[in-house]
């Protein structure tokens, strides 16, 4: 495995972490939780935003080289 392999499924696995949590904390806010697991909550949702964002940006500067 190259490591731009690596690295995309490791972006990859980040951002749905991210999201995953995001959504988490956002229905424990709406089940009674305080203002933190908003904060949280929308904090990770744009965290894996931002992991996307970087992954196609990775993706556009490394086209040339292989996966292998």
């Amino acid at each position: 495995m190259s490591l731009k392999t690596f690295h995309l499924v490791f972006i990859t696995a980040s951002s749905a972490l991210a999201f995953g949590f995001g959504v988490w904390e956002l229905k424990e806010a709406f089940s009674g939780g305080g203002t933190m697991s908003v904060i949280l909550g929308v904090g990770s949702l744009i965290a894996g935003v931002a992991l996307i964002v970087y992954e196609r940006y990775f993706l556009k500067k490394l086209k040339n080289i292989s996966y292998l």
